[in-house]
């Protein structure tokens, strides 16, 4: 696969990126990236099963930033956030005290190609509550809503 090797100064933009395999010798995948993994995390979560434990990921995505998404079976909360360390570079600011995490994590299996494919994908708290709904059959009752409280009396004095 042939690139221009002058589109590989280190400019970052997404659309000046070049594949993988033109990464020039000597140069960081890093040099042309746009620190995706430094803009989120992901926590895994168990896999929903009863209507509370769906309510508990609707709650998740009335959050802003917050998905939820399923890879191989696992189940994931996803949260949208910059970590406060990433440069205006791309680059790590704290790179040689990095947390073990980050050392762990090796550009091999990184999401540079950006062609990442999620089995499936929720942003919003209506998304997953038709999910269940297919999952789990109707909700009896008014589903996730809830009557309004009955106005009290004053007390008496």
């Amino acid at each position: 696969m042939k690139y221009d090797s002058a589109r590989t100064s280190g400019n970052k933009s997404p659309s000046t990126k070049p594949p993988r395999d033109c990464i020039p010798p000597g140069k960081s995948l890093c040099d042309f990236c746009t620190a995706k993994c430094c803009r989120y995390f992901a926590v895994q979560i168990d896999k929903p099963t009863t209507w509370q434990e769906f309510d508990s990921i609707r709650w998740f995505l009335m959050h802003y930033g917050a998905a939820v998404f399923t890879e191989e079976g696992n189940w994931y909360l996803l949260v949208h956030s910059r970590c406060k360390h990433l440069q205006e570079d791309n680059r790590c600011a704290i790179y040689d005290q990095r947390p073990e995490i980050c050392r762990q994590y090796a550009t091999d299996k990184c999401e540079y190609p950006d062609d990442w494919v999620y089995d499936q994908y929720w942003e919003t708290a209506e998304q997953i509550e038709q999910y269940a709904e297919a999952v789990l059959g109707p909700r009896r009752g008014a589903g996730f809503r809830t009557p309004k409280p009955k106005p009290t009396k004053p007390a008496s004095q």
